[in-house]
Parts: structure tokens; C-alpha cells; sequence
């Protein structure tokens, strides 16, 4: 049976009972009839061929067709008004961003926007205003970092830290983290081949005593209960207030009144010693000096830095170890300290947890002001910072998403994993943790950051489905894009899966075997299906 198109050339050549265009032309003109029977046949073999294209086609805003429309910087500067606000509160600059990524050129300019760090609606003259308060928190962080250190180095050496905490925190049981991650201690590393990142292989690979160094003390969110009032000892680190422009060290002491910027964002901080922040400072700089250099093709002003400079920025930081580095590898390494240092400060209760280095890696290649960079670094782990708490809860709660993907869209695979007890879907923990930076090239990685990054600021703005309408299929934004591509990644395998794996461990390291083999549009594309057909029946299912 023909397809649609190819049924109608034929009705029209050659008609019915009553005969068609062939029938009439033939009884004028043989050689013409044949000539005519000759561009008939082609014209129903393009119909079959374009018909069968059409059925394999990718139909979503993520296919490979809609990919070359990406966010052109013509178009970017045509989407604001002569007051620099984004036009119609910046629905069409995401509706662009989410079908096709941004061009690499204006990746700095946009990823702000998409990171929260500054409104949508925002007018030119108050994102003046933010980027220098930015700047000023960013920098006060910064001196909290020197002062602190110098006084663990201080306090430390004379065996007089005391090592207080001024709020106790409860902390779940080894047990209880030890068997979340059981079944992720036997996954094999994927080889080395210049484009995994290996700087935190500890917690990615299962090692639940260097979580428990990294993160000790941490505690769970209660953004119901009130912080508790802290001492003016010394040696407590609060999360920094905002900066009052005074540049003396005195000035970075924190006090009772002044508040947190963590709580902005409604984080309860914890409070933390400079030992801990000691401990942090140390692992930060080992996965700084092991970072991958993927970026440098990204970044050509970072990747031909002069040997002067880098080693200025590394020795600013209190880096050691770094002889062997190139100087570009240095002033990375450096960068990174900065940036992840400052965040600890930010964000106590979270710290700083090996993986988070490779989520903030792509971002410094980009953005070359380490306080832009930071604050766009904030935004990031609005979310993904449920990522790297020490009880699991936000991991858990993911992975749960993940499997109810995988059982509602096929219940065979689902049974399969049943079976081999995977149900739990622990052996996509990796992809989770850092955002599939491990399975994508760094370029992958930055255009599926960014779809997800629309995602979530469509949401955060208050975006609902009507706004998305004209989208192909109609996919409403999800905070939770990540998770249908991981599924998504998943169900690629199944065949593979069902027929070959008989353990956990098996499928472990099929998902870490994944490294350079995923077309992220494709992937893109079937995670924009799945949230077509079970957006709304996972959400009300949670």
C-alpha cells in the first residue's frame, strides 16, 4: 500500500475507472506517454522517500533540523527594548534558547539570564546595580577565605583550635549512606581518554568515606525553624552578609545582625569551624589541579594566559603542587579555588563535595570574571545543590523520579530491572550527581545545560503552558528535564538491557560506558517525548 503522498500522485496520473492524465496522454502521444510514465515513477518514489523520512523524522524543538536556529547574537540584541528590558518578559529569548541552544559567542552575555542571576524583566540600569553589589559580596566572600585560612594556619599550629560548633546539627547514620551507595562500590571506572574528568572520582565512583570528610557536620534543610544565634567566636564561619564596602580585614568579621546570603534563597546555613572550612579548602584545591582541560577550545583568552599571571593567581589562592601544570591549566586550577572557596562560605551547609568542581568548570571557561562566574555558579546549585547533601534526600528523590519514568513508559524494562533488584536506578548515580558532565562532550554538556537552564527560568518567571503552545507537541517546561534524559539514555539501551545484563553491576558500567557516545540532541529529543506523555502523571504521582 502506497503512503498518503504517493496514493494521490497516482490517482492524479492515472485516475480511477475513468482513466487520468497517463490514459488521455498515451492515446495523443506514445513517446510523450512514456516520457510522462518516466517523471511519474520519480515523483512516486520521492513521495515513498519523503514519507518514510517523515516517520523517522524528530519531531521535537530538539531535533537535529530545528538545531542549526540556534540563538544568533543578531538576534539576541533584537530581543530587548531601547530600555534593555527583554521583550514579552522574555518568553520568545526562551522559547529560542529551549529549540535550538545559544550561539558559543554569547554564551557569557545570556547564561546570567538563564542562571537567575538577573530578571528577566530586568531593565539595564538595575542590572548595573546587581552586577556591582555582586561584585562587592563576591569580593567580601573572598577576604572572609584569606582571613579564615590565616587563621587556621595560625590557631592550627599552636594547637589551639578549638574546633567549636556553635549549633549542633544532626547527621544521618553511616549506615544509612553507606547503603545508598553499596551498589555503586563495585562500578568500574571508564577508561581515561582526555575527555572524562577524573577530579571527583571519589563520590562519583561509590567512596562514601570522602563524603563524609568532605560534607562533616552537614545537616538537613529546615526552612521552617529560625537560625540559631551564634557567639562572636572567632573561629565560626557563618555564610557572608552583604558587603557594606569597608575594606579593612575587621570589616569581614560577620556578627548576629548581619545576614546571610544563603537565606535569601531560603538556605538554613549551618554554622561551620575553619576546621572545616580547612578541610574543604584542601580537596578543593586536589580536584582544581586534576580538572580536565575540555574548556581551553572554549576559552582562548584563559587558554593563552601568560605564565606571570597564572602563577600570581595561584599563589593568591594558596595553590601548591602545580609545577607540572601548564600555565593555562594553572590559572584554571586557580580560578576554580577561588569560586568554590567563596561558595563554601555561601553555602556552609553544603560546602564543598567532590563533583561540584566539574559543575563549575564549564561555567569559568565561559564567563572570564570570577564574580560573574561565581554568582551564575549560585544559581546553578539552586538546584543542583540537593545534589551533594550528605542524608542523600535530593539524590533519592531523583533517582525515584528516574524509575517512575522507566516503569510508566515500558513495564517490560522495568520488570527486567525488578528482577536484577535496579529497580532503584542507583546505577544512573553518576549521571545525577554531576548533570551528565560525564557521559557529554564538553560542548554536549553546555547545550543540554542550557535547554535545561530555560527550562527552569520559564518556570522561576512564572511561564505557564499557554506560553508554549506554538512548541511542537506542546511540552510544558520541567524542572526536572535532566531526569527524562537520563531515562531517556536508559531506554536507548533497553534491547541491549533486557537481553544481555543479568546484574546491577553489568548495567553500572554499560551507563558508565556511555562517555562520548550520546547525540545530545537525540537525547533531547526523546526526553522532550517522555515529558509529553508523562509530565503530568509523574507529577501527580510524587
Amino acid at each position: 500500500m502506497l503512503p498518503p503522498p504517493a496514493a494521490r500522485i497516482h490517482q492524479l496520473l492515472f485516475g480511477g475507472s475513468g482513466g487520468g492524465l497517463w490514459s488521455k496522454t498515451a492515446a495523443r502521444s506514445p513517446a510523450l506517454a512514456v516520457a510522462f510514465t518516466a517523471l511519474a515513477g520519480l515523483a512516486v518514489l520521492a513521495a515513498v522517500l519523503y514519507s518514510a523520512a517523515s516517520r523517522g523524522r524528530l519531531k521535537s524543538p530538539w531535533s537535529r533540523r530545528k538545531r542549526k536556529n540556534v540563538l544568533s547574537p543578531q538576534q539576541w540584541r533584537t530581543l530587548f527594548t531601547p530600555e534593555g528590558r527583554l521583550r514579552d518578559g522574555g518568553i520568545k529569548f526562551l522559547k529560542k534558547v529551549r529549540s535550538g541552544g545559544i550561539h558559543p559567542s554569547i554564551r557569557a552575555e545570556v547564561w546570567p539570564y538563564l542562571l537567575g542571576v538577573y530578571d528577566l524583566k530586568s531593565s539595564k540600569e538595575e542590572r548595573d546595580a546587581i552586577r556591582t553589589q555582586n561584585r562587592k559580596e563576591y569580593e567580601k566572600l573572598r577576604r572572609q577565605c584569606r582571613r579564615l585560612l590565616k587563621q587556621y594556619d595560625r590557631t592550627y599550629s599552636s594547637k589551639q583550635l578549638s574546633g567549636k560548633l556553635i549549633q549542633d546539627v544532626h547527621s544521618p547514620s553511616s549506615e544509612e549512606v553507606e547503603s545508598a551507595r553499596e551498589s555503586l562500590s563495585s562500578g568500574e571506572r571508564t577508561p581515561d581518554d582526555g575527555t572524562v574528568d577524573d577530579s571527583s572520582s571519589m563520590l562519583l565512583e561509590g567512596d562514601n568515606s570522602s563524603r563524609r570528610i568532605t560534607n562533616a557536620g552537614g545537616s538537613t534543610l529546615n526552612t521552617d525553624s529560625s537560625e540559631t544565634d551564634s557567639s562572636d567566636d572567632a573561629e565560626v564561619i557563618r555564610a557572608s552578609p552583604a558587603s557594606d564596602g569597608r575594606e579593612d580585614d575587621e570589616s569581614d568579621v560577620p556578627t548576629n545582625e548581619e545576614i546571610s546570603p544563603s537565606t535569601k534563597t531560603g538556605i538554613q546555613s549551618p554554622v561551620r569551624t575553619t576546621e572545616d572550612f580547612a578541610t574543604w579548602q584542601r580537596i578543593i584545591r586536589v580536584d582544581a589541579v586534576r580538572a580536565n582541560t575540555e574548556w581551553i577550545p572554549y576559552s582562548y583568552c584563559q587558554a593563552t594566559v601568560s605564565e606571570n599571571r597564572a602563577r600570581r593567581s595561584a599563589e593568591a589562592v594558596g595553590l601548591r603542587d602545580y609545577d607540572h601544570l601548564e600555565p593555562h591549566r594553572i590559572f584554571h586550577a586557580a580560578r576554580l579555588v577561588a569560586i568554590l572557596e567563596a561558595y563554601a562560605l555561601y553555602d556552609p551547609e553544603i560546602g564543598y563535595c567532590q563533583g561540584m568542581s566539574d559543575l563549575l568548570s564549564p561555567i569559568i571557561a565561559i564567563i572570564t570574571e570570577d564574580h560573574e562566574a561565581f554568582w551564575c555558579f549560585v544559581g546553578f546549585m539552586r538546584k543542583a545543590r540537593h545534589n551533594f547533601r550528605l542524608d542523600e534526600v535530593g539524590i533519592r528523590k531523583q533517582l525515584k523520579i528516574v524509575s517512575m519514568i522507566i516503569k510508566f513508559k515500558d513495564s517490560h524494562l522495568y520488570r527486567h530491572l525488578q528482577k536484577l533488584q535496579a529497580e532503584d536506578c542507583f546505577f544512573v548515580y553518576r549521571m545525577v550527581v554531576v548533570l551528565f558532565r560525564r557521559e557529554l562532550t564538553f560542548e554536549q554538556t553546555m547545550c543540554l545545560w542550557e535547554v535545561m537552564w530555560a527550562d527552569q527560568a520559564a518556570i522561576r518567571a512564572g511561564i505557564g503552558k499557554s506560553a508554549w503552545s506554538r512548541i511542537r507537541q506542546r511540552a510544558p517546561p520541567t524542572d526536572d528535564l535532566l531526569l527524562y534524559a537520563i531515562a531517556a539514555s536508559v531506554l536507548q539501551r533497553r534491547k541491549l538491557i533486557i537481553e544481555r545484563y543479568n546484574s546491577m553491576e553489568e548495567i553500572l558500567r554499560e551507563c558508565n560506558s556511555m562517555a562520548g557516545q550520546l547525540d545530545v540532541w537525540k537525547l533531547l529529543d526523546d526526553a522532550h517525548d517522555l515529558v509529553v506523555t508523562l509530565h503530568d502523571k509523574i507529577e501527580s504521582s510524587l
